[in-house]
């Protein structure tokens, strides 16, 4: 099962982390945060689907048709574990090609759509000093990383709950 969870979390991380690196150096200073997230879930969904696919081959032709919730379900997350270290590591991959400081990026986005609310004053004053603090916050690794992580880890949970749960077996098939 060890064999099967490594080779279905490279192959979920490297859809997912192909993904990203190629949106993001093809579109180096200019990233699509308006939609970005929405094909960056996509993409974590297509590539965990890998999940589903590795339990119920897993059932099917080693467990003779048979597999319970929490195997499956343990099987899933190794798989999003997996998925989810080489999708963190493709982040780090396109931030160094590409130069981009996305918490800038990002915080100025946010700056400027709060803006465009109407926000002003104080309280725009007082979320941008928040935005500074979460660009200098996102400029070092050790708080990075695990925040990406934290990106595509709820996503796998969940896969791996509506796999474990659809796939699972009780009892033997004969």
């Amino acid at each position: 099962m060890l064999r099967k969870i490594i080779y279905y979390g490279v192959i979920a991380g490297l859809v997912v982390g192909s993904i990203l690196f190629g949106i993001t150096v093809a579109t180096a200073g200019e990233p699509p945060l308006e939609y970005g997230m929405v094909v960056g879930y996509l993409s974590m969904l297509l590539a965990l689907s890998a999940i589903f696919i590795a339990i119920k081959r897993h059932r099917d032709q080693d467990l003779g048709g048979v597999i319970r919730f929490w195997p499956a379900f343990g099987m899933g997350l190794g798989i999003t574990v997996i998925a989810g270290i080489i999708y963190v590591l493709a982040w780090e991959a396109a931030l160094a090609v590409t130069g981009v400081d996305f918490g800038a990026v990002y915080a100025k986005f946010l700056i400027e759509k709060k803006q465009a609310e109407g926000v002003s004053g104080e309280a725009l004053a007082a979320f941008a000093a928040e935005m500074e603090k979460f660009r200098v916050q996102y400029s070092d690794p050790l708080f990075r990383m695990p925040m990406t992580f934290v990106e595509i880890f709820p996503v796998g949970v969940l896969v791996s709950l509506v796999s474990a749960g659809w796939l699972r077996t009780r009892r033997s098939r004969t």
